[in-house]
């Protein structure tokens, strides 16, 4: 289906991503995977409109980590949905991520990913 939602994730752990890929497929989206947070945002500023929403790690390789690359994303555009996700604890969300954003902590079932991202998109579409 050409209208699924594009879900933009950054994820360095290649076997997460794919777990990330498939859980998004599986659920009705399309991923679209960016290797850096750098990547991610040129994207984001170049396509603006063809993403729904982005999924990042908070530990990236490259100069930005999932804190940067959120924030970026919500310069292009303060109502765009983030999902971070984290094998640390969390600890510096409520000061460093995004507002209205979710935030899973690692390991996370697929349909735990699906649902966070059903819910991030519905609360868009309301605002």
């Amino acid at each position: 289906m050409p209208d699924e939602p594009i879900i933009l994730v950054i994820e360095d752990d290649r076997d997460l991503q794919m777990l990330v890929e498939d859980a998004l497929k599986d659920g009705g989206y399309e991923p679209a995977i960016a290797g850096s947070g750098e990547e991610a945002l040129t994207l984001l500023k170049a396509f603006r409109t063809k993403y729904s929403a982005l999924v990042t790690d908070i530990r990236l390789l490259g100069r930005l980590d999932g804190w940067r690359v959120a924030r970026g994303a919500r310069e292009i555009d303060p109502s765009f949905p983030v999902l971070y996700i984290t094998g640390g604890s969390g600890d510096e969300w409520p000061t460093k991520g995004v507002s209205d954003s979710v935030l899973l902590q690692k390991p996370f079932s697929p349909d735990q990913l699906v649902e966070a991202i059903a819910k991030l998109l519905e609360t868009a579409r309301k605002s």
